[in-house]
């Protein structure tokens, strides 16, 4: 069996909201990554950075629906990433990631598969701290302290 990446939050913001913050590279890198060469729009080719580490990653944006969907490739397009809001009560958003496709023996594959819910969980925290309090809790940057480059 081949394990998939789920894991979701509720962010106390519109999908509207919700959604721009991770189409609009102005707004994820205040959370996620530093850098993007551009908007999350369907057929785009991006490439993502994380400078504090040194290290960069290209995405393929393969499906864009305003509020409501976004779906990418990454890992040099072995996995799929699907981002998905929903309305959820008065003005809140239920967001689930989820990442398939992993390849690999099984033990990597499920070491992949840890490492990328954790990473996806610290995304979506910050992103929910940020939405909701406008504060930057700086999880992903401070997830790998060994590895920062001097001066983050």
């Amino acid at each position: 069996m081949i394990p998939v990446v789920n894991t979701e939050i509720l962010i106390r913001r519109p999908c509207a909201e919700v959604f721009n913050a991770f189409a609009d590279p102005d707004v994820t890198s205040r959370f996620w990554f530093t850098k993007s060469t551009g908007k999350m729009v369907a057929g785009a080719q991006l490439t993502w950075s994380w400078e504090m580490y040194g290290v960069s990653g290209d995405v393929r944006v393969k499906e864009v629906v305003p509020d409501s969907r976004i779906v990418f490739d990454w890992n040099e397009g072995r996995t799929t990433v699907e981002f998905d809001f929903r309305p959820w009560g008065d003005g809140m958003t239920h967001m689930t990631v989820k990442e398939t496709g992993m390849t690999g023996t099984l033990e990597e594959m499920v070491a992949y598969a840890a490492d990328s819910t954790g990473g996806f969980t610290w995304m979506l925290s910050a992103a929910k701290a940020l939405l909701e309090q406008d504060v930057q809790l700086n999880t992903v940057r401070d997830a790998h302290p060994e590895l920062l480059k001097p001066g983050w």
